[in-house]
């Protein structure tokens, strides 16, 4: 069956591709690998009102509203960050996910579930369902199939630099409503977290590289004993893979390598590059050109959009990766100063780092922690 657009991948990176190429009036057909869209839930749910927003969907996958975060440091000292207003919001990832595929469907998009895609040769993708072993032809292919990144992997194409494993259980626990709480040393290839997700209701967990379990039960003891009602395992990869486009195909989301390397998130960043993807599929389709210079146009435009701050993100990850717990923790006490707090507060963004991190590092008392770790690279992206 001949489509304009195939898109691997029903997550909200590519029922946002697909809905703007079906509103658009081309052929669009999506393939989720899973029965049930949003599941499983391989997500901690936090995302910031920016990429809430991104989403474009009502309010009513909304969990909880969080103003804040508290960070703590294994020796003892905490910094309390209070915005007073709703910075981020925890969601039902499964009823989020739902409403952006209903909303492309709306627009025309049809969709193929439980049915994963096993080759792609020439302008064909070859899958299997539950309707057996099925061929659908496609002018362009958005590839936004996640961690597994299965086109890449078909095409033989360099994908992201790091994989973390991540473990997250749901557990009754009172807490403030407001903050999220975050642990660094948890985990010190990343971080550990605690999400409160509703009243009495907890959402802990962390990502790492080495030893995931072992440091995710010790994260878990600081809670006590406590009955978990959800567990979920996943893959974080960070950092880009070095080329985004290339056989008709353009690459978004995680597959891509699009989380940002500072929280892991990636609906913001994998949501905008979407946006470009389907307005390059669009063009494309409109200019009959798909070769690799053309495609290439994808590229520019999500680089102009956010590579600034994925490459600054990246950078940050493996400048902390370096830092001990004394170094952690001798910056959040740094960090604890009012005027440093009150900047944070007016001018940090969870997507867009790169403000805030400009103005922490002509901060005395932040280079006096950090010192030589802070590589040339970082500072060269403020002169």
């Amino acid at each position: 069956m001949p489509f304009d657009v195939v898109v691997v991948g029903a997550g909200p990176v590519g029922t946002t591709a697909a809905g703007i190429c079906a509103k658009a009036g081309l052929e669009t057909l999506c393939i989720e690998e899973h029965g049930t869209i949003g599941f499983p839930v391989q997500c901690a749910g936090l995302l910031s009102t920016a990429a809430f927003r991104e989403c474009g969907v009502s309010d009513r996958s909304v969990q909880n509203k969080i103003s804040g975060a508290r960070v703590e440091s294994s020796m003892g000292h905490e910094i309390l960050f209070d915005a007073k207003q709703t910075k981020a919001v925890v969601v039902d990832r499964c009823a989020l996910e739902h409403e952006m595929a209903e909303t492309a469907a709306n627009e025309g998009a049809e969709f193929k579930l439980k049915t994963s895609v096993y080759d792609v040769k020439g302008g064909t993708v070859f899958t299997r369902g539950p309707g057996g072993h099925e061929e659908f032809s496609f002018r362009i292919l958005i590839a936004a199939d996640g961690p597994r990144a299965t086109i890449a992997r078909l095409y033989g194409m360099e994908r992201a630099k790091v994989y973390l494993s991540g473990i997250q259980a749901d557990i009754p626990f009172d807490c403030d409503r407001r903050f999220v709480q975050l642990y660094p040393d948890a985990s010190p290839e990343f971080f550990g977290w605690a999400i409160p997700t509703a009243e009495g209701r907890l959402r802990v967990g962390l990502c790492g590289q080495t030893h995931v379990p072992e440091k995710f039960n010790k994260l878990m003891s600081v809670f006590g004993p406590n009955a978990t009602t959800h567990l979920v395992t996943g893959t974080l990869p960070l950092g880009l893979m070095p080329r985004t486009y290339g056989r008709r195909t353009l690459f978004a989301g995680d597959c891509a390598g699009f989380a940002k390397p500072t929280s892991g998130g990636g609906v913001y960043t994998g949501v905008r590059a979407a946006r470009h993807a389907a307005e390059v599929a669009v063009l494309a389709c409109e200019r009959n050109q798909f070769d690799d210079r053309f495609l290439a146009e994808y590229e520019r435009r999500w680089r102009a959009d956010i590579g600034r701050e994925l490459d600054l993100g990246f950078r940050l990850f493996r400048m902390r990766q370096q830092m001990s717990s004394e170094q952690i923790d001798a910056l959040i006490r740094a960090l604890g100063d009012p005027e440093i707090l009150t900047a944070i507060v007016k001018y940090g963004d969870m997507d867009r780092p790169s403000a805030i991190a400009a103005l922490l590092l002509k901060k005395p008392a932040i280079l006096r922690c950090l010192g030589s770790l802070i590589p040339s690279g970082i500072r060269s992206f403020f002169r």
